[in-house]
């Protein structure tokens, strides 16, 4: 399919291929690692969405972070786990349109409108922190063992993070089928089961001339390349959220039964129970406000641009997703466990696998902690301390 031109055009694609993708959710998150979801991903790679952020200069519709956003949310409305898949991809667009060269940009932006997508391995365990990296390229050749590589196992690209021959961080983009490139499916969690974001291993891996980015300069200043990825990260988020409240209304339209002490009161249907309808219409709020506020910061960073003027625009893009981020976390968290208060023990039957929601969103949940956002807000609100890394956390 061709690319969506316009923020509709994109997130029409996103509604039909939620569409193809919601029949498959439960049994691909039944699967996990053990069957790679190799159609859905294709439908995925067919739709046109992976080049809706490809700059106009590049022969991109350089469409921004609100369409982005909304994208995401739907298709994690549908399967959280293939939505995610992409979200390192659409990192990598974003770096390459302030830090690619000129090689790179032509050559990798060309695969990504032609439907091809990529990879990311920039994770890695054992360190003594997240940045603690022992990947090294030298001499043109890449070594290093990655974990949490979401999206590499069937990309064309896989952007990976090293230290270079000064200590630099870089950002290299190999082929996936690339001699000395090996990704296994060791992925075991329980939620997010269907991205497959187990190790990746680089052995002697060639990086080909033009095809590396200095990839620590591109957090020494002010930007919004964080803030955008955690845009994505928070609309999955939402997108849980708004599938499991979903989920629930369903089951209570079709197929819950009223408890015993709300018959003693007269209640007939399940959806009549005033605490049932309390519960419903105080989660049904809390999704809604997670989905305003997600949609108020991707406005906010379409406003700033992917390069903000200075460090106090970065740092308001920054809070508005933060904001997002961990309210939109714990509503879908919540939204997982709650839907089970509201349907009933019968609910929590295998064969509805109602659980996926609280597993995803758990699991997901916590790729980053969630009380160091409200802190930097809140530092930011009472004492004007701006978040650190130039505004971007």
């Amino acid at each position: 399919m061709p690319v969506p031109q316009t923020h509709d055009e994109a997130v029409a694609a996103a509604h039909r291929l939620a569409a193809q993708l919601a029949p498959g959710a439960i049994q691909r998150d039944r699967d996990g690692a053990t069957v790679i979801p190799v159609e859905a991903l294709a439908a995925l790679d067919d739709s046109g969405l992976l080049g809706i952020t490809v700059p106009a200069a590049d022969g991109g519709p350089g469409l921004g972070p609100r369409t982005l956003a909304e994208v995401a949310r739907v298709l994690a409305g549908a399967d959280p786990s293939i939505a995610q898949v992409p979200q390192g991809h659409f990192l990598m667009v974003d770096v390459l349109a302030v830090h690619g060269t000129p090689e790179a940009r032509k050559r990798l932006y060309g695969e990504i409108l032609a439907g091809r997508r990529l990879g990311n391995a920039l994770a890695e365990r054992g360190g003594a922190h997240a940045q603690d990296l022992r990947t090294r390229i030298a001499g043109g050749r890449l070594d290093g063992v990655k974990y949490y590589t979401t999206g590499a196992l069937t990309s064309v690209w896989i952007a990976v993070s090293a230290r270079d021959e000064t200590g630099g961080l870089v950002l290299a983009f190999v082929a996936r089928d690339a001699e000395g490139v090996a990704v296994d499916t060791d992925w075991d969690v329980i939620g997010q089961r269907a991205t497959i974001s187990g190790t990746a291993t680089f052995t002697n891996v060639l990086v080909e001339p033009g095809m590396c980015v200095d990839y620590g300069h591109a957090y020494q200043q002010p930007q919004q390349l964080g803030a955008r990825a955690q845009l994505y990260h928070a609309a999955i988020e939402v997108g849980i959220a708004g599938a499991a409240l979903a989920d629930a209304r369903g089951y209570l339209r079709t197929k819950a039964r009223p408890s015993t002490e709300a018959v003693r009161t007269g209640v007939t249907q399940a959806a009549d129970d005033p605490h049932v309808r309390h519960r419903y219409g105080r989660l049904a709020t809390r999704v809604r406000a997670a989905e305003a506020l997600l949609d108020s910061a991707a406005r906010t960073l379409e406003e700033i641009t992917l390069t903000p003027a200075d460090a106090e625009a970065a740092a308001r893009g920054s809070l508005a997703v933060a904001a997002a981020k961990a309210f939109g976390s714990e509503v879908a968290v919540d939204a997982g466990s709650e839907l089970f208060q509201l349907c009933g023990t019968s609910a929590a039957a295998s064969k509805y696998d109602l659980d996926r929601h609280w597993r995803n969103a758990r699991t997901h949940s916590v790729h980053d902690p969630l009380d160091y956002k409200y802190h930097h807000i809140a530092a930011y609100e009472l004492a004007d301390v701006q978040p650190p890394n130039h505004g971007q956390l």
